[in-house]
C-alpha cells in the first residue's frame, strides 16, 4: 500500500538530501504501507517525490529518540515538543529515496485536492498518475 504524508519544506530537502532518516508520526497506518509519497506543503504545495518504508518503529517518544537521533534531522528539543503528552510515537525508517524531477501538482491527481492533516491513502492508479506527471530520480 501507498501513503501520502504532507511534509514541511525544511524537512523535504533534509529528506532528500539523506540527512532525515526518520519520519515522525504521532499515528501511523492501519494496513502495511512500502511507499510514501511526499506532498511537501505550502509554499511549495506539490508533490516532490517518495520514499520506501524500510521500517516502522513504535514506542514511547524517549526510547525511539534514543534509537534514532543519530539519523533523525531535527532538533531534540523540537521531537520532544512535537511528542509532548504522549506516551507513544512512531519513527518511519526512510529506505530508498526518489525526488521527481518534475514536482506534481496535486490537484493534477486528485481533482480537488485537501493536503492530509498527517497523511491518506493512495490507490494504484493515483499514484501511477502522479509518477506519468514526473520524471524521477532515485537518492
Amino acid at each position: 500500500m501507498i501513503a501520502l504524508f504532507s511534509i514541511k519544506p525544511e524537512y523535504v530537502d533534509k529528506i532528500f538530501s539523506g540527512e532525515k532518516g526518520y519520519e515522525y508520526r504521532k499515528t501511523i497506518f492501519k494496513s502495511s504501507v512500502s511507499k510514501v509519497v511526499v506532498y511537501c506543503t505550502k509554499p511549495v504545495g506539490k508533490i516532490v517525490g517518495e520514499f520506501d518504508v524500510e521500517d516502522v518503529l513504535e514506542g514511547c517518544p524517549k526510547s525511539i529518540w534514543d534509537r534514532t537521533s543519530c539519523s533523525s534531522g531535527v532538533r531534540k528539543s523540537f521531537y520532544q515538543e512535537y511528542f509532548e503528552g504522549r506516551d507513544k510515537g512512531y519513527a518511519i525508517r526512510i529506505g530508498k529515496r526518489m525526488l521527481y524531477d518534475k514536482a506534481v501538482d496535486p490537484s493534477e491527481i486528485f481533482g480537488s485536492f485537501a493536503p492530509p492533516q498527517s497523511f491518506r491513502y493512495m490507490n494504484t492508479e493515483d499514484y501511477k498518475g502522479c509518477l506519468s506527471s514526473a520524471s524521477t530520480q532515485t537518492r
